[in-house]
């Protein structure tokens, strides 16, 4: 009577362990989808967040979002005059701009995919 009373006892712990890991799971998978959706809405306002980049004596200056698009770019007439010149101009500016666009863009998923993420060892490639 006693194996019966020691096997049911173990049997419910068991089943208590099991019922509070697979909690956890579900709970940690609730993170995980609104961590997911708290990425989407970030990479969205991403296509909001506006960098300029200026040349260096001011002829040239292009404006791009957050998530790598090009919304304007503004000439002065004298570059105009040199296409070699406005070509070099062009290509400088705009990967600057580009490559600011891609830091910052970076940073704010990042920074919103690892407040989200459940402490796993392992796991910490946003951290």
């Amino acid at each position: 009577m006693l194996e019966k009373a020691r096997s049911c006892y173990f049997c419910a712990l068991k089943f208590k362990k099991e019922r509070i890991m697979f909690g956890d799971m579900m709970g940690m998978m609730g993170k995980l989808k609104e961590t997911q959706q708290k990425v989407e809405d970030t990479k969205k306002r991403m296509s909001t967040v506006l960098i300029d980049e200026k040349s260096s004596d001011g002829l040239l200056n292009i404006t791009v979002t957050a998530d790598r698009q090009i919304k304007k770019i503004e000439v002065a007439d004298e570059l105009l005059e040199d296409k070699e010149q406005l070509e070099d101009y062009l290509i400088l500016n705009l990967n600057k701009a580009l490559n600011r666009a891609s830091d910052i863009y970076d940073k704010e998923v990042a920074a919103v995919a690892s407040e989200g993420m459940p402490n796993i060892p392992g796991l910490d490639m946003f951290k």
